[in-house]
């Protein structure tokens, strides 16, 4: 194997939205940088349960607004 074709890695701290900090080994920066999360799995209603964005304006939504009334039967 070559030895230039892999990347480097190195230890980094990982910031997370709620203050707490953990090291790991990365490629991403320097040794010794903070990687600041902006979301994360303690934060994100995706993880959390939390209230989910839905989109109410959609095309689904808007046929069914306009056709939803209407039936073949007679």
């Amino acid at each position: 194997m070559k030895a230039e074709g892999h990347p480097e890695y190195h230890m980094i701290t990982v910031k997370m939205t709620d203050g707490t900090e953990f090291q790991t080994r990365s490629t991403w920066g320097n040794e010794g940088e903070t990687l600041a999360l902006e979301i994360d799995p303690t934060s994100h209603p995706a993880w959390t349960g939390g209230k989910q964005q839905l989109q109410e304006g959609g095309r689904v939504a808007q046929f069914n607004k306009r056709f939803g009334g209407l039936s073949l039967k007679k």
